[in-house]
């Protein structure tokens, strides 16, 4: 009877299994959505749009009217390499080039028939005649250049060395291609005249203390120069500015010692607010309510003490007075068993003087 029930409970097992595995997906694996949470952050890719991508430079500058002017050997040559670049688009031929070239993405194609530019491409596969046109690319790119350490004088005869970094990208291809041999040999050129010019208008604090104001008034004078090569230059930035050893000891001498005569200035000044304060104290305790408050506060002291004592305070005449209104209060002659307090010296008399014993 065991034996009956094992074997049917078997098929259910199997079936249950089955059932799971068909609910978790075809790889019949379930991943615990709490394992891996800490190590794994959540990463959010933000999808391509067309306005990011690069604008279309595509145009066509000759037209159709204007291809044939070449004569009879222009047109020998593209009827020939049209034919030559049928055969040459079959994969088997490799004798015949191929017309298509691929242009890659943030690159522009800019295609010269007979030399002559008359066309711009975007990123894709073009069609040229391999026998009258020529496809150059041109990268659009922003591109990075630093420029090389350059030695560079202040107004006040400080020599510095300089490497800055030029941020630009092209933004008339023809221009760039056809307007002018190496754009990028051009801008460094271009910023290293700039920046000795700029550097040699100011002193050396100037020059360290404005360091972005000169970048920024650099870079305004390139991006006016780099606009007529179609070139736009995004940002110029001073990378690193080089001292000799002898100048920057004196540096750190100068600042060490502008320091030092700020402590020394900031020290004075709490002096100065100190004697200020202590002189207005010694005013209040001068005055004659803190005098008489005093007086009080050492006949209450010695009232409390059990031997006899002579004091003599400085004040007016009338102090014998004021020492029994004391008394009058709780600490007189009653409430220390026997004390006795003496006043010498008459009211009419000349001496400030009164003595006191206890």
């Amino acid at each position: 009877m065991s034996e009956n029930t094992n074997s049917s409970a078997a098929p259910l097992a199997a079936t249950s299994d089955s059932t799971k595995l068909a609910q978790n997906g075809a790889s019949g694996y379930q991943r615990n959505p709490n394992i891996g949470q800490r190590d794994a952050p959540l990463i959010n890719v933000e999808p391509p749009r067309r306005e990011d991508l690069q604008p279309s430079y595509a145009q066509n500058l000759v037209g159709e009217s204007e291809q044939g002017t070449h004569g009879w050997y222009g047109s020998m040559i593209n009827t020939l390499g049209n034919c030559v670049g049928t055969f040459g688009a079959i994969p088997c031929c490799i004798i015949c080039p191929n017309p298509y070239k691929p242009v890659s993405q943030g690159n522009v194609g800019l295609v010269t028939k007979f030399g002559r530019f008359y066309r711009a491409v975007d990123p894709g596969l073009v069609k040229i005649n391999p026998l009258s046109e020529r496809l150059i690319q041109v990268d659009v790119k922003i591109q990075i250049v630093e420029v090389p350490k350059q030695v560079c004088m202040t107004k006040d005869n400080v020599t510095l060395h300089l490497t800055s970094v030029i941020y630009y990208h092209i933004t008339s291809p023809h221009k760039a291609a056809f307007g002018i041999s190496n754009v990028r040999q051009a801008l460094i050129e271009r910023t290293q005249t700039t920046l000795r010019h700029v550097v040699g208008a100011r002193v050396l604090q100037d020059v360290i203390e404005r360091r972005e104001e000169i970048a920024q008034s650099i870079g305004e004078i390139i991006e006016d120069v780099a606009a007529g090569w179609g070139v736009k230059v995004e940002s110029m930035l001073i990378k690193d500015m080089i001292f000799s050893n002898e100048l920057q000891d004196s540096l750190s001498m100068a600042a060490q010692s502008k320091r030092i005569g700020e402590s020394k200035v900031i020290a004075a000044r709490a002096e100065v607010e100190s004697a200020k304060l202590m002189r207005q104290a010694a005013d209040i305790l001068s005055s004659a309510p803190a005098m008489q408050i005093r007086y009080l506060e050492a006949m209450q002291a010695m009232a409390k003490s059990a031997n006899s004592k002579v004091i003599f305070l400085p004040g007016p005449a009338n102090v014998a007075s004021q020492m029994a209104m004391a008394d009058s209060v709780g600490e007189g002659v009653a409430g220390n068993g026997g004390k006795r307090i003496a006043a010498e010296g008459a009211a009419g008399e000349s001496s400030d003087f009164g003595a006191w014993s206890t």
